[in-house]
């Protein structure tokens, strides 16, 4: 069965002159047009493409890319706008509606906004909304303190950032524990610090400084070992290499490998580490 605003794997049923027809299921034939179809495509292949909504909101399909699929959150930009709400680049070639009703704040053509991608059950067709409480959850009882997770950071609150979790729920992020400038739609790696009595999720970007180092002496040791016990990349490498490979500031990465040299788990010279 196709599923709108998704991937999907639909076998050819016919090749024509203006493209593809594909089995989509319950919504029939849907058209790949001409301009995807390859010299190599065959009447029952079966082939990857995106399923949505074209300009006159009928099923169709596409191999290009989106930048978000439903039940999936995006920073996207705003292109236009209609009687009906705001319309925002996501890649394809009919841009996504951001319905007024689903507006948190009116949003304006040029700004981008975090948003949360669905399907309105009762039109059939792929919507978005930047009311993300209303999709995603604010409380959760799966996580563990000190779990890492996947952020993206959405909204400014007067305690700090709030940041999308696994893409499945809403945390907090404080100002007085975040030493670093953070963007709206920007992403990146953080931890659970803990689920209040409300379960809701306070968040850190960083681990206590002793379980972080513990962490990366951990990745250090694994990088060696996955390298013939070799690294070029010592205490003197430049600090950008270092935030490459381990994700960690210069400081903390000279702390770890002094942890691992006075457990004489490793040999330091000017160009080199050496897992013993």
């Amino acid at each position: 069965m196709a599923q709108l605003g998704q991937y999907n794997s639909l076998r050819i049923i016919k090749l024509i002159d203006i493209g593809a027809f594909l089995d989509g299921g319950q919504y029939g034939e849907v058209l790949l047009p001409k301009k995807y179809v390859t010299t190599s495509m065959q009447v029952d292949d079966k082939i990857d493409v995106f399923v949505y909504n074209d300009s006159e909101d009928r099923v169709i399909t596409t191999t290009q890319t989106p930048k978000a699929q439903v039940g999936q959150c995006a920073y996207l930009k705003v292109v236009g706008s209609s009687k009906f709400g705001a319309f925002m680049d996501w890649g394809l070639s009919k841009d996504l509606l951001v319905p007024f009703g689903e507006q948190q704040k009116p949003m304006q053509e040029g700004y981008s906004y975090t948003v949360y991608l669905f399907v309105d059950t009762d039109t059939d067709r792929i919507a978005a909304s930047t009311r993300l409480e209303d999709w995603l959850s604010i409380e959760a009882s799966h996580f563990k303190p000190r779990q890492a997770v996947d952020l993206l950071i959405y909204s400014k609150s007067d305690l700090g950032f709030k940041a999308v979790v696994n893409g499945t729920h809403l945390g907090q992020l404080y100002d007085n524990e975040t030493f670093q400038r953070l963007h709206y739609g920007e992403r990146l790696q953080g931890y659970i610090k803990q689920l209040r009595q409300d379960s809701r999720i306070d968040l850190m970007l960083q681990l206590p400084s002793h379980i972080e180092r513990n962490q990366l002496s951990d990745a250090i040791v694994e990088h060696l070992q996955q390298n013939e016990g070799l690294s070029t990349l010592t205490d003197k490498s430049p600090p950008d290499d270092i935030y490459q490979a381990f994700g960690v500031s210069k400081a903390s990465y000279k702390k770890a490998l002094g942890q691992l040299y006075k457990l004489r788990r490793i040999s330091i010279n000017k160009h080199q580490i050496t897992l013993l």
